[in-house]
């Protein structure tokens, strides 16, 4: 199903910036059908609001303070497997830490690329 599909899509935005979460909270706004559900700004706060709120989507900073991004959606999905996680950053996609790639993470979004299209053409 793809997010157009969906019935409702619900985000738990993931970053330690108050600045990037309101800028992803408003282009979440963008899609019909898309919810902001919570906000966090720790991996540990993160894994804490996913088992209470359930998303179907987590928009994850990479970079945070406590556990990284990396490893909260490591934990999340040891937990919730159903759960899409897109991991965000200003890197370069090449710039990578080498554990993104393994983490179980849907895909890997630059925040500069970050749009309502590229979301709602994810497979949710």
């Amino acid at each position: 199903m793809t997010a157009q599909e969906a019935s409702h899509v619900d985000v738990l935005i993931v970053d330690d910036q108050a600045p990037f979460r309101s800028v992803a909270r408003a282009l979440v706004r963008l899609l019909p059908g898309w919810r902001v559900i919570g906000e966090a700004e720790s991996g540990e706060d993160a894994y804490d609001q996913a088992a209470l709120a359930h998303p179907t989507m987590i928009l994850m900073d990479i970079n945070l303070p406590g556990i990284n991004g990396i490893e909260a959606t490591r934990r999340i999905l040891a937990r919730s497997p159903e759960t899409k996680i897109v991991l965000l950053s200003t890197y370069a996609a090449d710039d990578l830490p080498p554990d993104a790639a393994t983490c179980g993470a849907l895909t890997y979004i630059r925040k500069d690329d970050l749009t309502p299209a590229l979301l709602r053409a994810l497979p949710v």
